[in-house]
């Protein structure tokens, strides 16, 4: 798909227009003349920064997806009042290499966020060619299980959903 010069993101300028309208709570003409520039020139100085989103390759999936990361997002919560509420002995703080399979930038960004969304991981690094990703857990005995844990209930999923192409 061509993307037009002068309306390069079509779908985030009616979104951007349509926000201005309800943070402004009116349909006045005024407003939404302002809404409208606003929703056309925001992406056209901006889209040297925006990237693109890849195709969403199966919807279904993507649902299960967001209900997986809510349900360990609420699944970690518990782990770490439990471990900071009991004995510091007891933590085992790691940094951990995990290769990456993604190629492309959004949804390497998407995989980045829901890690540090997660509490007990946060996303410390990332290689130069994108190749290794360096995460720091709270809690991880085992190091080995954690990569394949990222790997196979994060990466997988995102990548069976996306149609991945590096730009």
């Amino acid at each position: 798909m061509k993307k037009s010069r002068w309306l390069p993101h079509p779908a985030l300028s009616v979104l951007l227009t349509l926000l201005w309208l309800m943070l402004n709570n009116t349909l006045s003409t005024g407003h939404v003349v302002l809404g409208a520039v606003l929703g056309w020139g925001l992406p056209l100085l901006l889209r040297c920064f925006l990237i693109e989103v890849p195709t969403v390759r199966k919807p279904l999936l993507l649902c299960r997806f967001i209900a997986l990361v809510f349900y360990d997002i609420v699944v970690a919560n518990l782990h770490v009042a439990k471990l900071v509420l009991g004995p510091k002995s007891r933590l085992a703080p790691a940094f951990v290499e995990v290769p990456m399979a993604i190629e492309d930038d959004f949804v390497l960004a998407v995989l980045t966020s829901i890690i540090s969304l997660t509490p007990g991981t946060v996303s410390a690094g990332l290689s130069p060619d994108h190749k290794t990703l360096l995460l720091h857990a709270l809690d991880a005995p085992d190091v080995e299980a954690l990569v394949h844990e990222v790997k196979s209930r994060y990466e997988a999923p995102l990548l069976e959903i996306f149609e991945c192409s590096r730009t």
